[in-house]
C-alpha cells in the first residue's frame, strides 16, 4: 500500500502545481496590468471591417444580432455584415434579408464552424476594401461601441484581438449563471492578466478580430472542433500578439439546460484533446527556444483535460484507498471540500464585483458553480475514450435585444 500512497502524493502535487500556475500567474498579471495598463493611442483612421457570422438554424436570434450591428456607433460605410448560412432547415436566410444583412449560402460541405469560417475568408478574400475581419456567433448581440474600440486596437498595431465576453441570459438558470461566472473568470485571469505579463489573451469563439492580411497569407487552417483554441495556439507559435479589448463587449447566449451544456462541453473537451495532439510538442519546443509566455500558456491549456482526469483518478481511486488505510482522512477530506467550496464562492463574488457586475442575477450560478466545474470531470473521462464526436447544433432561442440587457 505504500506505493499507492506515493502515487497519490505525486498526482496531488502535480495537480496542485498545475492549479497554482494559473492562480499565481493570474494574480501577478492583474497586479502588473493594473499599474501598467497599455493605453491605446487615438489615431484618426477608420478601418473597414468585414463582419462574419456563421449561421445554421438561427431564425429566432439572428435578427437581434443584425439590429445591434446596424446600430453600432461607427461609420456605416466602413463595415459590412455577412451571414454565412449552412445546413439550415428554417427561415434564417429570410430573417437575415429582412434585417438588411448579406445572406451568403455556404456551397461547400460543412462539418464544423471552422469550415464555415474558412469558406467565408475565401469568399471575402478578393474584397480589397476590408482591413480586418470581426467574427461573431449568430446568438450574440453587440455593444454599440464595439467597432470603435476594435478600430483603436487595429490602429495601435495589434493584428488579432478578442473582446469582453458577457452574457445575454445570466439569470435563466444555475447553468447559464455558471457559464457567466466562468467567462468572467476567464476574462479576468486568462485575458486581462496576460496583458500585464506581456502574454496573449485567449480567443473564445466569438467577438474576435483578425487582420485580413493574416488570413490572406496563411489561410484559416484549423482541424479541431475548437477552432478558437486552435487558432490561439497557432498565434502563440507564430509569436502573433492577441490583444484583450476589454471595452469591446460581446453578449452571448449561454445554455440554460444541463443537457445542452453537457453536449457543448463534450465538444470543447474533444477539441481540447485534438489540439493537444496537434500542438503540444511544438509549443514546448517553442517555449524552450523563445521562453515566451503564450507558448507555455497554451501548452497548459491543452493539458486541461488530462489534469481533470488526474483529479478524478486521485480522488475517486487513490483517495478511496487512502481512506481505507487511514480513516482519519475522511475528516480532512470534508474540511478540504468545505474550504474549496467557500473559496470558489469567494472568487466568484470578488470577480463579479471587480468587473462591476450585479451579484443578484448570478446567485444561482455562485451557489452551484462548483457543481458545474465538478461535472466537467466525467466529461473529460468520457471524451478520452470517445474522440470521434460530431459537430452538433446548439439550439439558440433567447431572442434578447441589447435594450433588454440594459445597455
Amino acid at each position: 500500500m505504500e506505493i499507492v500512497l506515493i502515487i497519490y502524493q505525486i498526482i496531488s502535487y502535480i495537480t496542485l502545481l498545475y492549479g497554482a500556475y494559473y492562480v499565481v500567474s493570474g494574480l501577478i498579471g492583474l497586479i502588473i496590468e493594473k499599474k501598467k495598463r497599455t493605453v491605446l493611442k487615438n489615431v484618426d483612421k477608420e478601418n473597414y471591417f468585414g463582419v462574419i457570422v456563421a449561421a445554421r438554424n438561427e431564425e429566432a436570434v439572428i435578427g437581434n444580432l443584425i439590429d445591434s450591428l446596424n446600430n453600432l456607433n461607427y461609420n456605416k460605410e466602413k463595415y459590412k455584415t455577412y451571414i454565412f448560412i449552412n445546413n439550415t432547415s428554417d427561415n434564417t436566410a429570410k430573417v437575415v434579408k429582412e434585417h438588411g444583412a448579406n445572406a451568403v449560402d455556404v456551397t461547400v460541405p460543412v462539418k464544423t464552424k471552422a469550415d464555415v469560417l474558412s469558406f467565408a475568408f475565401d469568399y471575402l478574400k478578393k474584397d480589397k476594401n476590408i482591413d480586418a475581419y470581426i467574427v461573431f456567433d449568430a446568438d450574440n448581440v453587440v455593444h454599440p461601441d464595439f467597432l470603435k474600440h476594435m478600430n483603436d486596437v487595429l490602429n495601435n498595431g495589434y493584428r488579432v484581438a478578442t473582446s469582453f465576453r458577457d452574457a445575454k441570459n445570466p439569470s435563466d438558470s444555475w447553468v447559464s449563471g455558471s457559464y457567466t461566472i466562468c467567462y468572467y473568470i476567464h476574462n479576468l485571469f486568462f485575458c486581462q492578466s496576460r496583458m500585464g505579463l506581456n502574454g496573449n489573451a485567449n480567443i473564445t469563439g466569438t467577438g474576435f478580430m483578425v487582420k485580413k492580411e493574416i488570413v490572406d497569407q496563411n489561410g484559416f487552417n484549423t482541424y479541431s472542433l475548437t477552432e478558437d483554441m486552435e487558432f490561439t495556439g497557432q498565434c502563440a507559435l507564430k509569436d502573433e500578439k492577441i490583444y484583450y479589448a476589454d471595452k469591446a463587449i460581446t453578449y452571448d447566449e449561454y445554455p440554460s439546460s444541463f443537457k445542452t451544456s453537457w453536449k457543448q462541453r463534450k465538444r470543447w473537451t474533444v477539441g481540447n484533446l485534438q489540439c493537444m495532439k496537434l500542438y503540444s510538442i511544438k509549443l514546448v519546443k517553442n517555449f524552450f527556444k523563445t521562453f515566451k509566455l503564450p507558448n507555455l500558456d497554451m501548452f497548459c491549456n491543452f493539458l486541461a483535460t488530462f489534469s481533470q482526469i488526474l483529479m478524478v483518478l486521485n480522488f475517486a481511486v487513490f483517495g478511496i484507498i487512502n481512506i481505507l488505510i487511514n480513516g482519519k482522512i475522511i475528516k480532512v477530506a470534508v474540511i478540504v471540500l468545505i474550504i474549496s467550496y467557500l473559496s470558489q464562492v469567494f472568487i466568484s463574488v470578488i470577480t463579479i464585483m471587480y468587473l462591476n457586475k450585479k451579484i443578484r442575477p448570478l446567485w444561482k450560478g455562485i451557489v452551484l458553480f462548483s457543481l458545474f466545474i465538478i461535472s466537467w470531470l466525467p466529461i473529460s473521462v468520457i471524451c478520452l475514450f470517445k474522440k470521434n464526436l460530431k459537430w452538433e447544433e446548439i439550439k439558440h432561442d433567447r431572442a434578447i435585444t441589447l435594450e433588454e440587457i440594459g445597455n
